[in-house]
């Protein structure tokens, strides 16, 4: 079977996620208890079923120290199981959690005897929450929501769902550095030395993708200078991700606003390793 299970913490788009993985013909299963994740297989197994998507959170947070065991179990039993890890800067959090005014689960643990202005802080809830999570983070693939649309977010889900089986997924994403870095970046590269097309008022309504800023940026002798050093870097040492049994790695490119130098970089490179490695793209700044 297809398996996916998605993670994370409290607010990061989850729901989103499990939302799209149903619209893309998945059996899908909120709030699962990770001691019966090897149960619900075996049921979906005996109603020959192919596509399976689990969704397990802080709520049960006391068995989620097994899961990694059970993911692997599965992997050798032969299924097809990616793990999504959606996190967002706490920031971020904060403004979903006032805009629907829902409270974060974690409060509901608090003991019944404790008075109400006892219980934690919605702040205090997320770095707790951060705390207990950070023994799964590093099991799958790991998604910074903020700022991003749900549009957006089930575009990247069913980019990842449909990618074949492969030792290693190589994702180039461009950013913008006045935004914030990604969470999910693995390698973070700064392009804000390169000229910038901005400037340039012929060029400001395109974006690195487009050909006049391409040629532009062709011509500057420092821009294939800095790229010829990222795609060595990236060359040099993608040889010791793979051998580290990394399922993904997420190389950044920033600039300071995600529209031209990064987003050319990011075509660039892309376009050198696709040849050779499971490439997918991600430009978080652009429409």
């Amino acid at each position: 079977m297809r398996i996916i299970i998605i993670t994370g913490i409290s607010g990061s788009g989850k729901s989103i996620g499990l939302n799209a993985l149903e619209d893309a013909g998945y059996f899908c299963v909120d709030n699962l208890p990770p001691k019966l994740l090897r149960q619900l297989v075996a049921t979906r197994i005996e109603e020959n079923a192919q596509n399976l998507a689990v969704a397990m959170d802080a709520r049960s947070a006391d068995s989620l120290a097994g899961l990694p065991e059970d993911i692997q179990w599965l992997k050798d039993e032969g299924h097809d199981v990616k793990v999504l890890f959606l996190t967002a800067k706490t920031e971020s959090l904060i403004a979903r959690f006032s805009e629907t005014r829902r409270s974060h689960p974690l409060s509901h643990r608090v003991r019944a005897t404790q008075l109400t202005e006892n219980q934690p802080t919605l702040t205090e809830c997320i770095l707790s929450e951060r705390e207990m999570l950070s023994t799964i983070e590093g099991i799958g693939h790991v998604i910074d929501t903020s700022g991003l649309s749900a549009n957006k977010l089930r575009a990247w889900i069913k980019e990842l769902i449909e990618t074949e089986r492969a030792p290693l997924t190589l994702l180039f994403e461009s950013f913008a550095f006045k935004f914030g870095v990604p969470l999910d970046a693995d390698l973070v590269f700064d392009v804000r030395v390169l000229p910038n097309p901005y400037y340039d008022l012929a060029l400001r309504p395109f974006n690195g993708r487009d050909e006049p800023v391409i040629t532009f940026l062709d011509s500057q002798a420092h821009v294939a200078e800095l790229l010829a050093d990222i795609r060595t870097f990236v060359e040099k040492w993608l040889p010791a991700f793979k051998n580290d049994n990394r399922s993904y790695l997420t190389v950044a490119i920033g600039c300071t606003g995600g529209q031209h130098r990064s987003v050319y970089m990011v075509e660039q490179l892309a376009k050198h390793f696709r040849p050779t490695e499971h490439v997918l793209l991600r430009h978080r700044e652009l429409g």
